[in-house]
C-alpha cells in the first residue's frame, strides 16, 4: 500500500501462474480474480491491471492466448477495473496473471495485524482447490466433477468486501486464501496479531468431492509443503480425519477471504456475506489469546 494523499492510497499486488484448469477462458477468469483478491482482502477497489504473459509461441496457438486474455478481461470489467496492456514473453510453459493495482482509505485500510482475541472468524468461499485441480491433471477427476471450484475461482471477492465495509468497523483484520492454504494464511494473521485460533473441522466448507480425492492422493506439492512448513503450530484432535487435515493444508487459487470480526458483529457479516451471494459464508472458529501463530482444530 502506498499513501498518496491523506485521504487516498493505492493497493499494488501483482499474481500469476501457470494453466491449472484445461479451459483457456476459464484459465484466465480464475488468474485474474486471483489477482485482485489481495486488493479486496484489504477493503480496497480496483482500478487498473496490468497482463503479465508467458506463452510457447511455437506450440500453442495465439487464439488459446486470446481465450485467456478475454477470460482476465471480462473479469477486469466486472471489477471496475481497466486494463492498460502489459507484457509477454515467450515461455516453453504457458502462464498468466496480472499486476492488479487499487485504491483505499488510509483510515480504512483491513490488515493482518489488527485482529483482536474473542474475534470470530469467518471464510467465504469453500476449500480444496488444489486437491481438485490436481485429481484433474491426474485424471481422477472430470471437468464436470470440479465445475464447482471452477466457478468459485472465477468468483471476485468483491462481495465479500462490500459486506466487510457493511460492519461498521466490526471487521479488524482480513486475509485472501491462497497458496499457503487455509492453516498457513491464517497463522500469518495470528503471528502479525500475537494471537492463537481455535477451528471447528466440522463447519469448514468444502467442495464437493474434495474429501474422496484427498482419499485416493489427489495432494499437490504446495499442499505437502505447507503442512510440514506449518505442523509445528497446528494441534489437530484425534477425531479429526486424516483427509480433512489435509484439506486444510490444501493449496488455494483464488480463494475467498478469512475475516476477523467482533463476535457481536459476526452474525452481520455472515447475513450481509449470504444477501451478495459468496459461494460460502461461514463462521470456522475463533481468536484467542496464546502462543503467537498456534491453531488448534477440533
Amino acid at each position: 500500500m502506498y499513501q498518496l494523499t491523506p485521504d487516498r492510497a493505492i493497493v499494488a499486488t501483482v499474481d500469476f501462474f501457470t494453466p491449472i484448469v484445461d479451459d483457456a477462458y476459464d484459465f484466465g477468469r480464475i488468474a485474474a480474480a486471483n489477482a485482485f483478491s489481495d486488493v479486496y482482502a484489504m477493503g480496497g477497489t480496483p482500478l487498473l491491471a496490468l497482463n503479465l504473459v508467458g506463452w510457447p509461441r511455437d506450440t500453442l496457438p495465439y487464439e488459446l492466448l486470446g481465450d485467456v486474455l478475454r477470460g482476465g478481461a471480462d473479469i477486469a470489467k466486472e471489477a471496475g477495473a481497466f486494463v492498460l496492456g502489459g507484457h509477454s514473453v515467450d515461455d516453453p510453459e504457458p502462464k498468466y496473471g496480472m499486476v492488479a493495482i487499487g485504491e483505499v482509505h488510509p483510515h480504512r485500510v483491513v490488515t493482518l495485524a489488527r485482529a483482536r482475541a474473542g474475534d470470530a472468524l469467518v471464510l467465504t468461499k469453500p476449500i480444496g482447490t488444489g486437491v481438485l485441480t490436481t485429481a484433474l491433471k491426474r485424471d481422477l477427476a472430470t471437468a464436470a466433477e470440479i465445475s464447482a471450484a471452477v466457478t468459485s475461482m472465477a468468483t471476485l471477492n468483491a462481495g465479500a468486501a462490500r459486506a466487510m465495509r457493511s460492519t461498521g468497523g466490526g471487521v479488524h483484520a482480513a486475509t485472501d486464501v491462497t497458496g499457503f492454504g487455509l492453516l498457513g494464511h491464517l497463522r500469518n494473521m495470528l503471528v502479525a496479531s500475537g494471537l492463537a485460533a481455535e477451528l471447528d473441522a466440522a463447519v469448514i466448507p468444502l467442495f464437493p468431492n474434495a474429501v474422496a480425492l484427498a482419499e485416493r492422493g489427489a495432494i499437490p506439492g504446495g499442499s505437502k509443503r505447507n503442512r510440514d512448513a506449518l505442523s509445528p503450530d497446528v494441534k489437530f484432535g484425534d477425531e479429526v480425519p486424516e483427509a480433512i487435515r489435509v484439506l486444510l493444508f490444501d493449496a488455494q487459487t483464488s480463494g475467498g477471504l478469512l475475516i476477523a470480526v467482533d463476535p457481536d458483529r459476526a452474525g452481520t457479516l455472515v447475513a450481509a456475506l449470504e444477501r451478495e451471494g459468496t459461494p460460502a459464508a461461514a463462521r470456522i472458529g475463533r481468536l484467542t489469546r496464546g502462543a503467537a501463530g498456534a491453531i488448534t482444530v477440533s
